[in-house]
């Protein structure tokens, strides 16, 4: 018999881990497991466990979520044994990460809803922490993470839920390696590659697991570098470049006195790193304090909130600055505080003699965006007053000389004020780890080239620097008209958000009452919001490549708004009126505490999608982060670093959909486009940070049809496929036109005509597509083993967020008014748009039967909605009358079984669905397939009475 390339892996593998003195343990099921940990525990503590004291050891193991279980791991454990003795039982040595003990095991079987067996696991102390699944070369690495996804939903947590305390995922097909932390959520997107210390990635499995799963390291990491997030309840893995900037800071404190920078690109996660920095940092016995610095004040308390969501009451925010000279005083090891702040503790006499005592200790300052505010006489004041102190710089987007700007103090650089650069992760190398997207930059404007170009519009871009021109109504228009033509392509239909930032508050009033005409003419329905204060610096010249910066709403909201003209302060509040009707709030600017409110609730609307166009001047351009915001207008001059803040607020990964951060430019900003790019990573990078041109991707897509129609040249061949092999090759093919599709579609010149292929026949190819995918669904559901089983269909890149029953049913009075000979092309159209969508296709028959036997019967357009829901209530009970008759269950406790699954999203378990079950109970032997199957039932008709149904 020949050894299965996927074995000869694993087997290679454990060879490898036991050469790193892993020892190996043949382990089968869960009982061998239990006896093991008994067996590593009791050695670990120096302890012997009776049978009924280890039975209370794994009744303490088997409770709460992963997220539970993360924190019992690294607790502690008071066990009463039965000699009347307590004994203090530690899962995990922390401090001293490499005195655990390690084994490897793997083909362990466990069996939940689904019976699964695992690959490669890895043990600390008896508890399985670190699970690998493998696939053989030349398979997606994407499958072996589906095949994770699948086994925490059927296995992970069963019984005892062991499989729980895995703190992180390895995922590899030998060329490829990445690994991820255990959360549930978890998309593709977050899973990394390791690399070493010059952001080359270790993707190789045997070079992996000499650095990353060596015992110490991997112990390590699970000690120091997974982050228990409080908001999210999720666990978090550092990435290696966070890893090793935190490493290089922690070396920097304990061997020596000189201070230091981490330039990490925008949209790196700095927050995550800075704060695993100052953990570890506070707990060194030298360390007195670790203050955390932000520059702009919005960021206080933003950032005091991450701080917690990282470790509960962690950090406190200064409210002013009497608390935090007294938090200097008192026992608080990890304060956050706004430069300002902190200026004004060690300036003003009232204070100076309460913090005289803090000359001498050692305390280290962490500076987020370690730019502007830095570069006055505050840095000199706080070196001048902390003499013991050591600092350290966080930043994306660095000042060297090319764009450093003159004060008091001369012209300085982030070098001249932290010294020397400890860690580096510039934008490419994010860019090619898929940690942040690539910028798409369309030009809008006279000198766009391409002739007939849908960005040739008549507007003045080029080298028009009066204000005069820049604010004319004329130009204004036509740019408004842009967007309301463009916003929907851009933003796939609403799924994503945009914002609009302009040169001043002035021309922010006039766009917003442009939009709101537009909206009232019917060009376009869009929910605008916008947010602006007082600035009183306010100028679009962008000379030193800052973004301009409004008084704070959260430190000063009534400066913020009494700091406005009086016209600007009317059209503030009328404009937040508007939002209050949108939204049914009741906003102002009345009083500080209002205006601040507001703040904080059009953040949270961005950030959830509920706002479509955030229109500003300055505000949420920096440290703002949304991962549904994929597009930024710009009409306003920007260079530098203030450029690449702001275009990145579009880059945050999400899902296959998100596929590029759109920039959509009113002025010619391409020369301090390259510039910055040039400045911020190297003058060849605009390839890696841009996207390429639409023509690009035409010709892509174009060679991808070929290479589809070399599998299927026709829609109907695809059902002659003769195997499987050939059918995971049409849905590797296919897919890659959906991938390029997605793209396409988000440039204003986008024409179905140009890449080669019908829109009837591409939707046509799309429902055997999702043939194939029901019938992988299916064959999983009855535990067929298929080599299509683990391939991601991306069903994301197919569901359009507008295409549900409420979208149907708008086609359906449209069918009811078109002529008897159109009709027939337009029910075509429906069961096209039905078929096309992934969440529709479960309804399919019930709508064909609704056009055949109701839609004829009604007289007035007008009755269609309300007689669809009668219908639709009518079917729904019918199915679920008759699932309860053919399952022999009790309709009342199924009625609630579904209520419950709708409300908590989690399956019943097989004890409630077995009390579902009138009458005889299923034997034992037949007792699993009857559960599976009703509750595949269940989630069926949830999927098709429910799911997708609209407003």
């Amino acid at each position: 018999m020949t050894i299965q390339p996927e074995q000869a892996l694993e087997n290679k593998l454990i060879e490898q881990l036991e050469g790193l003195k892993y020892e190996r343990v043949t382990i089968t099921d869960e009982a061998d497991l239990l006896a093991n940990m008994k067996v590593q525990l009791e050695k670990h503590n120096g302890v012997t466990l009776t049978q009924k004291e280890f039975a209370k050891v794994v009744n303490h193991l088997s409770k709460g979520s992963v997220f539970d279980k993360a924190k019992t791991l690294r607790d502690k454990f008071v066990l009463n044994k039965e000699d009347g003795t307590t004994v203090y039982l530690e899962f995990l040595q922390q401090e001293h990460w490499c005195q655990n003990i390690f084994q490897v095991t793997n083909q362990v079987s466990m069996e939940g809803t689904y019976k699964n067996r695992y690959d490669v696991t890895l043990l600390m102390n008896g508890i399985p922490v670190v699970q690998i699944e493998l696939k053989r070369r030349g398979i997606e690495l994407k499958e072996a993470f589906n095949q994770v996804k699948r086994y925490q939903k059927h296995s992970f947590g069963a019984s005892a839920g062991l499989f729980q305390y895995v703190q992180f995922y390895v995922i590899s097909n030998g060329v490829n390696t990445k690994y991820f932390s255990n959360q549930k959520r978890e998309s593709f997107k977050n899973t990394f590659y390791w690399s070493n210390k010059e952001n080359k990635i270790v993707s190789n499995l045997e070079q992996f697991t000499n650095e990353f799963l060596e015992p110490c390291h991997m112990s390590k990491m699970i000690c120091k570098y997974v982050v228990i997030n409080e908001t999210s309840k999720a666990l978090m893995i550092l990435r290696p470049y966070q890893f090793y900037a935190v490493e290089a800071i922690i070396d920097r404190v304990k061997n020596s006195t000189k201070n230091g920078y981490i330039w990490h690109t925008t949209g790196s996660g700095k927050t995550l790193t800075s704060f695993k920095a100052a953990q570890i940092l506070y707990k060194l016995p030298k360390v007195h304090k670790v203050v955390f610095v932000v520059d702009r004040k919005d960021l206080d308390f933003q950032t005091a909130k991450e701080y917690n969501s990282f470790q509960k009451d962690s950090v406190s925010s200064t409210d002013n600055t009497n608390i935090l000279v007294k938090q200097f005083s008192d026992d608080t090891k990890l304060i956050v505080t706004t430069i300002q702040k902190l200026n004004t503790a060690i300036s003003k006499k009232r204070y100076t003699t309460r913090m005289e005592h803090q000359k001498d200790k050692k305390i280290i300052f962490i500076f987020d965006e370690c730019h502007r505010s830095q570069f006055g006489e505050t840095h000199e004041r706080i070196k001048e007053w902390f003499q013991e102190a050591q600092m350290f710089g966080f930043t994306g987007t660095p000042i060297f000389a090319d764009n450093a700007s003159k004060n008091e103090l001369g012209k300085r650089t982030t070098k001249d004020l932290f010294e020397e650069c400890l860690h580096k992760y510039v934008i490419t190398d994010a860019i090619k780890d898929e940690n942040v997207l690539k910028f798409s930059i369309e030009y809008v404007g006279r000198y766009r080239e391409k002739e007939g170009s849908n960005n040739e519009i008549d507007i003045e871009v080029e080298d028009i620097d009066t204000k005069e021109l820049l604010e004319s109504p004329e130009r204004l228009r036509k740019i408004v008209d842009y967007i309301a033509v463009n916003h929907d392509r851009k933003t796939h239909g609403k799924r994503f958000t945009a914002a609009f930032c302009v040169s001043s508050v002035k021309s922010l009033i006039f766009y917003y009452e442009l939009l709101k005409a537009a909206k009232n003419e019917g060009k376009h329905n869009l929910k605008v919001a916008t947010i602006f204060s007082y600035n009183p610096n306010e100028d679009d010249n962008a000379s030193d490549g800052m973004i301009g910066e409004e008084v704070s709403v959260v430190e000063e909201a009534a400066a913020a708004v009494y700091g406005l003209d009086k016209h600007s302060r009317e059209k503030l509040d009328e404009f937040i009126d508007d939002y209050n009707q949108m939204f049914g709030s009741k906003y102002s600017t009345k009083d500080s505490k209002s205006f601040y409110d507001y703040y904080n609730d059009i953040s949270k609307r961005v950030k959830s999608g509920q706002v479509d166009i955030l229109l500003v001047v300055n505000m949420f351009l920096t440290g703002f982060d949304s991962k549904k915001l994929n597009t930024l207008y710009v009409d306003k001059n920007l260079k530098y670093h203030g450029l690449i803040q702001a275009f990145s607020r579009t880059n945050r990964t999400l899902d296959e959909t998100k596929s590029q951060g759109n920039i959509v430019c009113f002025r010619n900003l391409k020369k301090a486009t390259d510039d910055a790019i040039a400045l911020f990573s190297n003058k060849d990078a605009k390839e890696v940070i841009l996207m390429e041109p639409y023509e690009n991707y035409v010709e892509k897509f174009r060679e991808a049809l070929e290479k589809l129609k070399e599998i299927a040249p026709t829609v109907e061949s695809v059902d002659e496929l003769p195997s499987e092999e050939e059918e995971f090759e049409f849905v590797k093919a296919f897919r890659e036109l959906l991938r390029l599709k997605n793209v396409l579609s988000g440039f204003a010149d986008f024409e179905e005509e140009e890449i080669g292929i019908d829109p009837q026949e591409f939707e046509d190819y799309k429902s055997k597509y999702l043939d194939i995918h029901d019938k992988v669904r299916n064959d999983r559901e009855k535990e067929k083993v298929s080599i299509l089983n683990d391939v991601d269909f991306e069903l994301e890149l197919i569901h359009r967020d507008e295409v549900n029953v409420a979208y149907i049913l708008k086609l359906l009075a449209k069918l009811k008014e078109e002529k008897p000979e159109d009709q027939e092309k337009r029910k075509k159209e429906i069961i096209d748009a039905i078929s096309g969508d992934a969440q529709l296709r479960s309804k399919k028959e019930l709508i064909e039967k609704f056009i055949q036997e109701s839609l004829p019967q009604i007289e007035d357009v007008e009755q269609i909605d309300d007689a669809f829901e009668s219908f639709w209530n009518a079917e729904r009970s019918k199915a679920l009358e008759l699932l309860a008759k053919e399952e022999c269950l009790n309709e009342g406790l199924l009625h609630s079984a579904i209520d419950n699954y709708l409300f908590t999203e989690r399956k019943p378990i097989n004890t409630e669905v077995m009390e579902m079950i009138e009458g005889e109970k299923p034997k034992l032997k037949e007792r699993r397939t009857t559960i599976n199957r009703i509750i595949d039932r269940m989630v069926d008709f949830v999927d098709t009475f429910i799911g997708g149904m609209g407003e």
